[in-house]
């Protein structure tokens, strides 16, 4: 949730603990869809029904990894480890200082089979700000990642996950689905690794989303080790529309 600068990552870690405190999946008490209630739908078409590929959630222990507020200067490494470990993440992208100045990495987290999505441009909270800002905090990023990409997202993630009436409706508007989560590591709070991965390992669940920030020192070192422990259990990583796959993800609905 950083933008740049020790005085910017303060307040975003401040606020960022604000929330959390709220609720770990989120703020607020919102009318959410499971993965196992988006899978029990049919698929809209019969392209977004074979996204579901060789991974098939309705029959195998599925979790989703996913990371906000990239790209950042650890981007790259990640990538690697998980590209060395066969799993695909999703990626929800912060415009301003961040797809802007990482657009190769943005192109590669696409072209190596990773979901790509939004965060908002500024990590303005939305529920905050007048709705024709909340169009342009979309628009502008799902533009940039369309134009470095080739494809539009369909999924963001709200900053803090703050949303409402107002972000759901302008969402369905532009044709985007609200994703939030099961699983923080609360990775803005600490550098340590092995605490990382330990605060992961235990929320961990079937059908999970798993919120990490690639920006943090201490993040991507822990990834190796959480892949590995929850491989260990049988877990199948996913991305998150192969995790609501053979439904898909609906604009304007929120998932967790």
């Amino acid at each position: 949730m950083k933008k740049t600068g020790a005085g910017l990552r303060a307040v975003a870690v401040s606020a960022a603990a604000a929330c959390l405190a709220v609720t770990l999946t989120g703020c607020g008490g919102l009318d959410t869809t499971a993965p196992s209630a988006a899978r029990a739908r049919p698929a809209a078409t019969v392209q977004a029904a074979a996204r579901l590929g060789a991974v098939d959630c309705r029959e195998v222990k599925c979790i989703a990894l996913t990371f906000d507020a990239g790209p950042s200067e650890h981007s790259a490494r990640l990538l690697d480890i998980l590209k060395e470990k066969q799993v695909h993440a999703t990626f929800f992208l912060l415009g301003k200082r961040h797809i802007e100045k990482y657009p190769d990495l943005v192109r590669r987290m696409a072209a190596e089979g990773h979901e790509v999505a939004s965060h908002t441009w500024d990590h303005k909270i939305l529920t905050r700000i007048e709705p024709d800002e909340i169009r342009e905090e979309l628009r502008r990023p799902d533009d940039a990642i369309e134009r470095l990409t080739g494809r539009r997202p369909t999924l963001m993630r709200p900053p803090q996950g703050r949303t409402n009436e107002t972000v759901h409706e302008i969402c369905r508007e532009q044709g985007l689905a609200e994703v939030l989560w099961t699983v923080t590591a609360k990775d803005y709070q600490t550098t340590d690794s092995a605490l990382i991965t330990e605060r992961v390992l235990a929320q961990a669940d079937r059908d999970g989303i798993i919120l990490l920030h690639d920006l943090y020192d201490g993040t991507v070192p822990a990834v190796p080790g959480i892949i590995d422990a929850l491989k260990e259990r049988g877990f199948v990583f996913v991305t998150v529309p192969q995790l609501l796959a053979p439904g898909t993800a609906e604009p304007g609905k929120v998932y967790r």
